[in-house]
């Protein structure tokens, strides 16, 4: 078996230390109010520019239903992840 050298051992647990941050930054970026908010103006945007393609009447009101769907359903899905974790 290999003898890792002090040195080894702290450049190890510096490189896990540094991949945990990357981690929950990821996760925070995951979660986040921006990034909801910015999804949700993307799919607003998007969604104006097809149904205006479609020639639907009201687009830009119309185009209010999915971006509020994706913003129900972020809340939504974590109080589903909250229920489920604790019938684990």
């Amino acid at each position: 078996m290999d003898m890792k050298t002090l040195k080894e051992l702290e450049a190890e647990i510096d490189r896990i230390k540094s991949r945990n941050q990357r981690v929950e930054a990821d996760k925070a970026w995951e979660t986040s109010f921006t990034r909801r908010m910015f999804i949700s103006m993307s799919t607003y945007v998007l969604m104006v520019i097809f149904m205006a393609v479609l020639q639907v009447d009201k687009p830009f009101v119309s185009a209010v239903i999915p971006a509020v769907a994706y913003l129900i359903s972020t809340v939504s899905l974590g109080m589903l992840k909250s229920w489920w974790l604790r019938k684990q």
